[in-house]
């Protein structure tokens, strides 16, 4: 049996990365250990899915990564279209094809307290090869998901609306405890026990045809998330947005995650929770293979 490939540290790859509106050898993109981003969570980021070299929804992300920063009380010192030139140039720099994109903004090192008035703006976008998807007949048998000991924050204590660093702390922590349980992921609460997301993606439900999704109010509103609504409706699926409680689990059929790394990935397990993965999830996981282009 041969042994599992090596992979290779992200700060030892070959290709460009953006940085401060230059273009550096990947190797070169470095940061000083006294970064306040990495100190004190001060970083909002996107993650975005380039197939066959162009980036799906890319403006969108720009957008968002602007306006996470604006909450974060950051000002970009890029414009969106300069932002997107350099998602493009990186993209085909990097070999175009399928890609997964990283723009990232963050305080620098000027002051090193809570206060960081003065601190640059640092902003970067690397991107890597990353395959568009599983085959599809392993993607219906349904990941599992464990639920999660953290729960989302109340939107009176965090800034849930910014893709910001420091909110996916608790995100690690349930992702990692999971797989030690061999799962693949888990589902999260909110702060008042009602069902909210996974680690790194949103979450949907199916019964009596119509689809349910969890009010997206203390969580990020997913651009995919956003993307799959959109097709469900085209499909004539009526789609509910509505609190959604753990007991109610049971008396879903499907159930289905979201997420540009995800993309449309069912789900059969989610602790003691069995679910089907059937016709709905099927038709959306297609539809979005065929939105996206990656045909």
């Amino acid at each position: 049996m041969s042994a599992t490939p090596a992979i290779i540290p992200f700060d030892k790859r070959e290709g460009f990365i953006w940085m401060n509106g230059e273009v550096l050898p990947w190797q070169d993109a470095k940061v000083h250990v006294l970064t306040h981003g990495l100190h004190y969570g001060s970083s909002v980021f996107e993650g975005e899915r380039a197939y066959k070299g162009k980036i799906f929804k890319s403006r969108e992300h720009s957008e968002r990564l602007i306006a996470s920063a604006r909450i974060m009380d950051m000002v970009i010192p890029y414009s969106i279209e300069e932002i997107e030139e350099a998602k493009r140039q990186i993209v085909e720099l990097n070999g175009g094809g399928d890609q997964y994109v990283r723009p990232v903004a963050f305080r620098g090192s000027e002051m090193m307290a809570v206060s960081a008035q003065h601190n640059r703006i640092h902003v970067a976008v690397a991107t890597w090869n990353w395959p568009s998807m599983f085959d599809p007949a392993i993607k219906m048998k349904g990941i599992r998901l464990d639920i999660a000991e953290y729960r989302r924050p109340d939107p009176a204590c965090a800034p849930v609306h910014a893709k910001a660093a420091g909110l996916y702390m608790i995100c690690t922590l349930s992702k990692h405890r999971a797989e030690k349980r061999g799962y693949a992921d888990a589902m999260m609460l909110d702060w008042q026990g009602r069902v909210a997301e996974c680690t790194g993606a949103n979450i949907f439900f199916t019964k009596d045809g119509a689809i349910h999704t969890p009010l997206a109010d203390c969580f990020l509103d997913g651009i995919t998330r956003r993307t799959v609504i959109d097709l469900a409706k085209r499909r004539g699926f009526e789609v509910i947005e509505r609190r959604i409680m753990p007991d109610e689990l049971p008396s879903f059929v499907e159930c289905f995650i979201t997420g540009s790394a995800a993309e449309v990935t069912p789900v059969a397990e989610i602790g003691p929770y069995r679910f089907t993965p059937g016709n709905i999830s099927r038709t959306l996981m297609e539809d979005y293979v065929t939105e996206v282009g990656a045909n």
